[in-house]
């Protein structure tokens, strides 16, 4: 009479299962994406000269930065949208605010010219990377550009005050200081990928 097996059952393997709207739309990620949702609004108030409310939107829209990667890490709802929503919302907020406010002549050119070769270096380093080694390198946000992102937000909160014919005596210290460390931000994730890409074989000799 034959024994019983002694080959283990496998089990057959767990199907990943997508996350439903209600996961994906977390507090965290409504946050974001309000801020998302409030970038029209200021760039249109910006367009008809209403700079008070303008500064308005952009402090609340600035606000919710800092609270959604807040009430993620208190409810521990991290996501995979949120890490990547977050930067873009970053971005596309300050961003379009340096461009419309250097063509309203609050900011010189050459500010500008450094904020986009900064956010250049930082996503082309990004894709160019992904293009040779075939991996994602894990992105956080360093100290540098923490102090980065807050200067600027009180770049575009600074240059909106001055259109109410205020000008804070701090101002050019605040500009130098923006491009000094948004400069030195670029530089630092720049020698981050370099230093990742060396412990990398790439894909494309492979």
């Amino acid at each position: 009479m034959p024994g019983p097996s002694l080959h283990p059952i496998k089990s057959a393997p767990e199907k990943s299962v997508p996350p439903s709207l209600a996961q994906l739309l977390k507090t965290p990620n409504l946050l974001t994406l309000c801020r998302v949702l409030l970038i029209p609004v200021f760039l249109a108030l910006l367009s008809k000269h209403r700079y008070t409310y303008a500064l308005y939107v952009f402090i609340v829209a600035a606000l919710t930065d800092s609270l959604d990667g807040t009430v993620a890490r208190w409810s521990g709802s991290r996501t995979e949208l949120g890490a990547i929503l977050d930067p873009f919302a970053d971005k596309l907020l300050l961003l379009s605010s340096f461009v419309v406010l250097t063509i309203e002549n609050a900011f010189p050119g050459w500010i500008l010219s450094v904020v986009i070769m900064r956010d250049v270096v930082v996503v082309f380093g990004y894709f160019m990377i992904y293009f040779f080694t075939g991996e994602r390198m894990p992105v956080r946000p360093s100290h540098i550009g923490k102090v980065c992102t807050v200067l600027q937000l009180a770049c575009v909160i600074g240059a909106l005050i001055r259109f109410d014919s205020y000008a804070p005596g701090y101002w050019y210290v605040l500009l130098y200081a923006t491009v000094g460390v948004t400069a030195l931000s670029g530089i630092h994730y720049a020698y981050q990928g370099l230093a990742w890409l060396g412990t990398r074989k790439p894909q494309i000799f492979s």
